[in-house]
């Protein structure tokens, strides 16, 4: 095994692979992500580059995670169907809208997942509020409102 160099290669010195289309891949820059809260309206939320770091974007993105959390507290507590109702209609219309509401609410959480915040406080505060206006005793009519909603709970 004499002549053979067991020791420091210098990679860094190595091209870059080529791609698929036969170039040589650029390294992009890319915006750090957060692990840990952090304020400030300069963040990434469910989507590439948006809001970004545009002030008027970021409060659009806020406004929208919060309409977000409302419209999954008002899945949780809707009532749509009247007793009496088809049976496979209803159970196929109930099975879209808990499709929907997880959906929606996995879009809160992932938009939570930027540790942004802001956009925590947003979402909480649009859970807040949706469950205060459609959850709540305060709103309710009568004690036959007792069965609050279509769906069965959320649970994690």
């Amino acid at each position: 095994m004499e002549g053979m160099d067991h020791g420091h290669h210098d990679m860094g010195s190595m091209a870059p692979p080529p791609s698929m289309n036969g170039t040589t891949m650029m390294p992009r820059r890319k915006m750090m992500m957060h692990m840990t809260f952090f304020w400030g309206t300069a963040a990434e939320i469910l989507f590439s580059k948006w809001p970004g770091t545009n002030t008027g974007m970021y409060y659009v993105a806020l406004l929208f995670v919060f309409a977000l959390a409302v419209l999954v507290e008002w899945l949780s507590h809707c009532r749509i169907f009247k007793a009496g109702s088809g049976h496979m209609a209803a159970g196929l219309v109930q099975t879209l809208l808990h499709c929907l509401r997880v959906g929606l609410g996995y879009m809160v959480m992932l938009a939570v997942m930027s540790f942004n915040a802001g956009v925590f406080l947003v979402a909480v505060a649009g859970h807040t509020l949706g469950f205060f206006l459609f959850g709540s005793r305060v709103f309710r009519k009568s004690v036959e409102d007792e069965k609050n909603s279509d769906l069965p709970p959320m649970s994690c």
